[in-house]
């Protein structure tokens, strides 16, 4: 199974395709020095199977790599995903974390 994950920033999300079809997305929002991530949806059939997780920490990397912005988990998928990541927190905006 190929699996390709983009950044699509006309869309303002990330994306998690699997042989070509969308499995899973994640949806955000830039505020000034910030990024909120405010919705990760994972198509039915791929449900249960990490995607979603994956894709975080993707997107996660993305914007530790190519921005100085911080993290606003709006998503409830996302504030769980930090749970889980305490040594991700650093990423968090002052007023998230």
């Amino acid at each position: 199974m190929q699996r390709a994950f983009t950044h699509e920033p006309d869309a303002d999300r990330y994306a998690l395709r699997l042989n070509g079809e969308i499995a899973s997305v994640l949806d955000y929002r830039v505020l000034g020095d910030a990024i909120s991530m405010t919705r990760a949806y994972t198509n039915p059939p791929y449900r249960g199977s990490g995607y979603a997780g994956e894709l975080v920490a993707f997107a996660v990397d993305d914007v530790e790599s190519n921005s100085s912005r911080h993290i606003v988990p709006s998503c409830w998928y996302v504030a769980e995903w930090f749970d889980r990541h305490p040594e991700r927190a650093g990423l968090l905006h002052p007023r998230t974390a």
